[in-house]
């Protein structure tokens, strides 16, 4: 028998297709490869501190107590000292701040870091300045004031500027 040209492709296209049919084609596996990425940071030390209004209210000639507050916030595990300044009056000391008032007038008075008012607080750093170690979070601490008793002063408001500063 013989088979055209034709005819002879067309069985062995069929035989072909009919041998592929039942067969599975399989990917080739994918190959990989990995390497390390460094990552890094430096944490730096951080502060901020913020002072609160101290108000003694109406001064009449007898001790008059206030209170205020410093917040600080600083780094984790970072150590600091808030020191106060001694204010604005040129004849001011951190032992003897005033308050200046009317014709030129001063009501001298004190800012202490204990609730009994017996230690000063200023801005010599391991003298007379709060140490404390940052947590993160804002710190709240306390400045107790007093104005003493027996100034005799004109009326009118009597003010001043403190400045805290954070050292860490």
């Amino acid at each position: 028998m013989m088979f055209s040209r034709k005819l002879k492709f067309a069985i062995r296209a069929a035989v072909l297709g009919s041998l592929t049919f039942g067969l599975t084609f399989v990917p080739a596996a994918a190959a990989t490869a990995s390497n390390s990425l460094s990552v890094s940071a430096t944490v730096q030390a951080t502060c901020t501190v913020t002072a609160a209004t101290m108000a003694f209210g109406n001064y009449t000639g007898t001790a008059a107590n206030a209170t205020s507050a410093v917040s600080v916030t600083c780094t984790n595990a970072t150590p600091y000292t808030v020191g106060l300044s001694a204010g604005a009056a040129s004849s001011a000391t951190v032992n003897a701040r005033k308050m200046t008032g009317p014709a030129a007038g001063l009501l001298s008075y004190s800012l202490f870091s204990d609730p009994s008012r017996t230690l000063n607080w200023g801005q010599t750093p391991g003298s007379d300045t709060v140490k404390g170690t940052g947590n993160g979070a804002v710190q709240a601490l306390t400045v107790y004031g007093q104005a003493p008793a027996g100034q005799h002063l004109a009326p009118g408001p009597y003010t001043d500027t403190v400045i805290a500063t954070i050292t860490y």
